[in-house]
């Protein structure tokens, strides 16, 4: 999260959609991709900034999780399952 005045957009203009009552969700018009959440109810003056937007995700690793409160029990263990570059063998 972050301070929404702080996000500067140096290319093209984002579509909004409304997800919610309050809440608007930003992404590119020309391919589709998320870009960015804000709610001006619950996160007054925040703005979302989904991780696979940046030019380097590595540069800014996750500190929290959120949205957790129903997330399936199995998540609690997900690191610990098989993990694939792409995807599995088949067959």
């Amino acid at each position: 999260m972050y301070p929404q005045n702080a996000l500067r957009i140096t290319q093209g203009v984002p579509k909004v959609y409304a997800s919610s009552e309050h809440g608007r969700r930003q992404f590119c018009a020309e391919c589709g991709t998320g870009l960015f959440y804000a709610n001006a109810e619950t996160l007054p003056g925040l703005i979302d900034i989904q991780s696979g937007t940046y030019d380097d995700p590595e540069a800014v690793p996750a500190r929290i999780q959120i949205q957790v409160a129903e997330r399936v029990s199995w998540m609690a263990s997900a690191h610990e399952l098989p993990a694939f570059d792409r995807y599995p063998p088949v067959g």
